[in-house]
């Protein structure tokens, strides 16, 4: 879906055991009513259409990526380079460390006024890094 801007268009299918097929079915009835009409709609017109927005999309991630991680680097902060994402996983830096993702976001918001996703939102693991989202035009 991010390869078309749609993220968050939960778009979907699932081929199998009938069996298994028919339980997954009956366990998302539960949980919604199936995805809306114009979503899928628009998901078919995206996967039939022209692939040159896909490359368009692609590149301009690549230069906000590029302009994210040089401003880092110039102010010290010396995060790798993704070879391809829509973010931009950091390590927090060594003297912030202790603070602890959540922590250390809500002081770059607060004194920065940058907002970043504390990795401890994607388990234990994460809780030394934050996560940039490369939505914003460079």
């Amino acid at each position: 879906s991010k390869s078309y801007n749609m993220a968050g268009w939960r778009i979907g299918f699932m081929v199998g055991n009938p069996e298994l097929v028919n339980a997954l079915a009956r366990i998302k009835s539960y949980h919604d009513y199936g995805t809306f009409t114009p979503l899928q709609v628009a998901a078919i017109a995206a996967l039939e259409g022209d692939q040159q927005c896909v490359k368009d999309i692609a590149e301009q991630y690549r230069q906000r990526r590029n302009v994210l991680v040089k401003g880092l680097h110039e102010l010290g902060w010396m995060v790798e380079n993704p070879k391809a994402s829509m973010y931009v996983w950091a390590k927090i830096p060594e003297q912030y460390a202790a603070m602890g993702s959540l922590e250390f976001a809500k002081k770059l918001l607060l004194d920065a006024k940058v907002c970043v996703s504390p990795g401890i939102g994607f388990g234990e693991y994460g809780d030394d890094h934050v996560r940039f989202a490369l939505i914003e035009n460079q």
